[in-house]
């Protein structure tokens, strides 16, 4: 129901060069040394805080749950206790820019500063190696909000209610913690099982963004469907997750967008600018 997009307002500073070497520990910038014999290389760190490096020490990634344009979802097992839980990895090849390593490493921080809460998925653990940045979370096997959508063709008011009301307590969770979602969608909403009554979760912060009282953003963030038009206006703050949950629940009762005009996001993007 419409792709995820973004259009960066303003470059992120990069770090300022000739930074000094913390002795204790290697890792400094965006790099960390590698020492082989005689030479030393740097490497990308993007994480500034890991579980680990190596994630098959702790864990057995099986097969695949999902692909997106960074990275892709594994379901993992965790060697020890037997558990199953879903990692997120994200390869560093597909980082070019300081703005892709500033998303991967705000995710993290985002899913970190949340407090635990029943509707929103839970952060286990994070690896980083030389190839990959290994984000493991909470597994919901109950599939996406969307699929059930479809295979309804729409919600009662009763059941609609039941799921905007979690919908709408995600929304404000997050708010009273300073963070703005930015792209609440039914695609994002994972069931925790595939039982009828199972819970329902609000995963993938990639585009989040911490916000504090009365900052205005102007990045154009979001998937077209469910994107407010402050956000087209460059223009916006914590409200167009309000707008987003809006449309879900028009979604919920009616089976189709509201509005279906035909037009790509590039087409609205024109007729803005």
């Amino acid at each position: 129901m419409g792709n995820c997009c973004a259009t960066p307002g303003s470059p992120v500073e990069k770090n300022k060069k000739g930074q000094k070497k913390n002795k204790a520990n290697p890792f400094y910038g965006d790099e960390y040394a590698v020492s082989n014999g005689s030479a030393t290389t740097f490497k990308l760190r993007v994480l500034k805080e890991l579980t680990g490096q190596d994630i098959t020490s702790q864990y057995d990634l099986g097969r695949e749950l999902g692909r997106g344009e960074f990275g892709v979802t594994y379901l993992c097992t965790d060697v020890n206790t037997g558990e199953k839980y879903a990692c997120k990895s994200i390869s560093k090849k597909k980082l070019r820019t300081a703005v892709d390593i500033e998303d991967v490493r705000r995710e993290v921080e985002i899913m970190k500063h949340l407090p635990k809460h029943t509707n929103i998925v839970t952060l286990k653990d994070t690896y980083e190696d030389d190839d990959a940045v290994h984000i493991v979370m909470e597994l919901c096997e109950g599939g996406e909000l969307f699929d059930r959508i479809v295979a309804r063709g729409h919600y009662t008011e009763r059941a609609a209610a039941v799921v905007m009301r979690t919908i709408v307590e995600v929304v404000q969770m997050c708010h009273k913690h300073g963070v703005m979602h930015r792209d609440l969608k039914p695609e994002n909403f994972l069931f925790g099982n595939k039982k009828e009554n199972a819970p329902l979760k609000a995963i993938d912060f990639g585009l989040s963004v911490f916000f504090k009282r009365g900052e205005r953003f102007n990045e154009i963030v979001g998937s077209p469907y469910y994107m407010a038009p402050e956000v087209l206006k460059r223009n916006y703050g914590p409200e167009v997750d309000v707008w987003s949950a809006g449309v879900i629940l028009y979604i919920l009762l009616c089976g189709v967008p509201p509005f279906w005009a035909g037009l790509s996001f590039y087409d609205i993007m024109k007729v803005i600018s």
